[in-house]
């Protein structure tokens, strides 16, 4: 028996340990927001955070998770009010949107450790994660319109 938070929740699943946390979230716990991309943890696609850690679930077994908190896409903001979800519709920046749940979770990490990010800290903090699509320069601009508006008081 493994327990620990999921997006303030507690959870005690019967699960082998080195079970990929990805297949819990997904297939025990049916939080489909995070998602497989590569499988080897170069894409970031899977990123959740535990304890506030970007951490990506695709090689991390879920003993990992045990005792601690985890947060997925769906545990940031319930109703899309979170400074990054509304940076991110505002720049429009998702294009067929398959990262973009890794991405705000990264993303989510670099404001909580860099309020007010350059472009070099976004680039250096993003860099792990792959966008197919190729919004990058949308990704930067939602990360600065999100920090301005945490700056404002727009905080979580």
């Amino acid at each position: 028996m493994i327990g620990f938070s999921v997006n303030g929740k507690r959870v005690d699943l019967e699960v082998d340990p080195s079970t990929p946390l990805l297949w819990v979230i997904r297939e025990q716990l049916g939080l489909t927001g995070t998602k497989y991309g590569c499988g080897v943890a170069q894409c970031g696609a899977c990123t959740v955070h535990i304890n506030g850690e970007a951490v990506r679930s695709c090689v991390a077994p879920v003993s990992r998770a045990a005792g601690t908190s985890v947060t997925t896409i769906e545990g940031l903001s319930p109703d899309l009010s979170h400074p990054l979800q509304r940076a991110w519709l505002e720049e429009d920046v998702p294009q067929c949107g398959y990262c973009q749940s890794g991405q705000l979770m990264s993303a989510a990490v670099l404001l909580r450790e860099k309020p007010a990010p350059s472009d070099e800290d976004i680039d250096e903090a993003m860099t792990g994660n792959i966008c197919r699509c190729g919004t990058y320069p949308r990704i930067r601009k939602a990360i600065h319109r999100a920090a301005e508006m945490v700056a404002k008081g727009g905080a979580r």
